[in-house]
């Protein structure tokens, strides 16, 4: 009985830490400082792939329907992200709709003139719209809409962080959200994407896959954080590493005075004293071939810090700290 609970408490903490990062991605996407992978992306594709997850999300009362041109041209957005703010978008429609209704999703190519749409510049763009039969906004309550943390759901059925986080998430990828809403009329919610200009677009950098073998290596683990660092230290041993821990930059510059010296530094960014940029710089500095991986969960970092060092956005999953090693050890 005691292992069970044992198992429950770490059940526990992990869905508590999943719930964690959530949030932080949520805070960094609303105040534009997610980082984002810019991809081609056919918006009309990524609606059918996630019709199961959709019609899961809001429940046998509500049905959606689709409308798409039979020719649109694929948009310039992260698609990861995208998904997550189209479902954020069909959840806000089925809590309008509490007795059921009709969700509907479209998309159509415009091509906007200068200021013709708030902070977006002229060309051609995909106007991808989610329209639910809600009781609509007033325009008190839609200029509010994109407030973080306001909400008109009740205690606890609500965060107040989905909107400004597709709010975000567009602005930062040069893309727009659009509320328009009435009362009694329903609400529309529209992504105002860029079509990509494919000509323009760059090679895509080969993948290394979530399995990619990584050679057993010394890796110096540095964060402030004691439990962030313990996590990151079970990770790196159970992929097979020898893991140096440094909960400072002073530290870790230390221990790298000391010897041995790792095969690669892996360090958190946001930390007291000294961050993770100047820690980097200062350890590349005295030792050059240094292998440096910052930590991150920010996009920018003031000033230009961390220019040309591999990232790794926090938080991670050990897949992801597997392939940053995969990628530095290949470049070693």
């Amino acid at each position: 009985m005691e292992g069970q609970n044992v198992v429950d408490l770490i059940d526990n903490a992990i869905i508590g830490a999943k719930r964690g990062a959530s949030l932080t991605q949520r805070l960094l996407a609303f105040s534009r400082k997610q980082d984002l992978k810019l991809e081609v992306v056919d918006a009309p594709a990524l609606v059918r792939e996630m019709a199961e997850l959709l019609q899961r999300s809001i429940g046998p009362s509500i049905e959606i329907s689709t409308t798409f041109p039979l020719s649109l041209p694929p948009v310039l957005s992260d698609p990861n992200q995208l998904e997550s703010a189209l479902l954020n978008l069909v959840v806000n429609a089925r809590d309008a709709m509490p007795g059921g209704g009709m969700i509907s999703i479209s998309a159509r190519k415009h091509m906007l003139k200068n200021k013709q749409v708030p902070d977006l510049a002229a060309g051609e763009y995909v106007c991808l719209s989610v329209k639910d039969e809600g009781g609509g906004m007033d325009a008190e309550t839609l200029e509010k809409a994109t407030t973080p943390f306001f909400t008109t759901k009740g205690v606890g059925k609500g965060t107040g962080l989905g909107l400004p986080m597709v709010q975000g998430l567009m602005a930062q990828s040069g893309s727009r959200l659009i509320m328009k809403s009435n009362p009694g009329q329903g609400t529309t919610a529209e992504l105002w994407l860029p079509v990509a200009d494919i000509s323009a677009m760059p090679e895509p950098a080969a993948e290394i896959p979530s399995s990619a073998p990584v050679p057993p290596l010394t890796v110096m683990a540095v964060d402030d954080d004691s439990l962030v660092l313990m996590n990151t230290v079970l990770m790196l041993e159970d992929l097979g590493h020898t893991v140096i821990e440094a909960n400072s930059g002073k530290d870790a510059l230390r221990r790298l005075e000391q010897g041995p010296l790792p095969d690669i530094l892996i360090t958190d960014h946001a930390m007291p004293q000294m961050t993770g940029a100047e820690l980097a710089k200062q350890a590349i500095e005295r030792h050059p071939d240094l292998h440096v991986i910052l930590a991150t969960g920010y996009a920018e970092l003031p000033g230009g810090e961390g220019a040309g060092l591999a990232r790794l956005s926090k938080p991670f999953t050990q897949d992801q700290l597997n392939n940053a090693l995969a990628a530095a050890a290949v470049s070693r």
